[in-house]
């Protein structure tokens, strides 16, 4: 459908006009998508640019735009580097969206619950993050923070930077979460040997070590439910 073609359908079928009349709950996802790019390339309208956009298998509906390669979307017909970031942006404020209104009921208590929470954020990373939560008192949310990104030697991060980061924020307790890109959670030596020294350290300090989670392949490796930790 070309952006001429678009502008003969009846104007409650054009997306700016559907808008105008009917608001924007009433737009598809797609028509959505198509206000925010605004404009197509030639012989491809913006609305069916983002039809096709949703309906390839990386992506899947809006969910999906934040799992997308930027090189992918670059390389479709009509999208330029910028409208690659728009869609990115889109994503990336989807799921920062869908964090913060689940976050308010995150029991952090759970180890089950905060790796369900946070498994999409590792799931495609291709080499290991380290993340740190910072809990209060009451085991709530004060802080989060990636520590370490790339190829990661777990025996060089150092429990002085997490107490550091720790005590930035006031924390009372913390959770340590990292990846492994091979799918398999299970701990390693260093992971162990880290956890034991961050422990021991927090003990020290008088900021506990709440759990060590560790992400693979839609799974993931708790040290407090396997009694790590003490």
């Amino acid at each position: 459908m070309s952006e001429t073609v678009m502008k003969n359908l009846p104007l409650q079928e054009q997306p700016y006009e559907k808008f105008r009349q009917q608001g924007c709950r009433s737009l598809t996802d797609a028509e959505l998508l198509s206000i925010i790019v605004g404009s197509g390339s030639k012989g491809l309208s913006a609305l069916s640019m983002c039809r096709r956009i949703l309906s390839l298998p990386e992506c899947r509906g809006l969910a999906g735009l934040g799992r997308m390669k930027f090189s992918l979307l670059t390389g479709m017909k009509g999208i330029g580097p910028v409208k690659a970031m728009k869609l990115a942006c889109i994503g990336e404020l989807s799921r920062r969206i869908a964090k913060e209104n689940v976050s308010a009921c995150l029991d952090l208590r759970s180890p089950e619950t905060v790796a369900e929470y946070y498994m999409e954020d590792f799931r495609h990373e291709e080499a290991e993050k380290v993340v740190l939560l910072m809990l209060d008192s009451r085991s709530r949310l004060v802080g989060e923070e990636v520590i370490s990104r790339g190829t990661v030697n777990m025996s060089a991060i150092s429990p002085r930077e997490i107490f550091l980061t720790a005590l930035r924020y006031g924390a009372v307790s913390i959770i340590l979460m990292h990846n492994h890109p091979s799918g398999d959670p299970s701990p390693s030596g260093e992971d162990l040997s880290l956890t034991a020294q961050v422990e021991q350290a927090g003990k020290l300090i008088g900021i506990e070590l709440a759990d060590h989670i560790i992400m693979g392949d839609q799974c993931y490796f708790s040290f407090r439910q396997y009694e790590l930790l003490m």
